[in-house]
């Protein structure tokens, strides 16, 4: 499954919404999502299960990497 991930790079400040970034991560669950992304220390704000629908809409834009974690 792919997860959108929303966060804030640095873990310590407040979430501003125009800080915030977004990735794209393959895992089986929110969990494993968050496992994946533990060290990078990210301030995660939401994950958001991607259905076949969505993915092809988030593929279409420029912005879409999935990331390798």
């Amino acid at each position: 499954m792919i997860y959108k991930v929303f966060f804030q790079e640095i873990k310590t400040e407040v979430p501003v919404r125009e800080r915030t970034k977004t990735i794209y991560v393959e895992a089986e669950s929110e969990r494993d999502v968050r496992t994946k992304l533990a060290e990078k220390k990210y301030n995660i704000e939401f994950i958001q299960k991607l259905d076949e629908a969505h993915l092809e809409y988030e593929k279409r834009s420029e912005n879409f990497v999935l990331e390798n974690v």
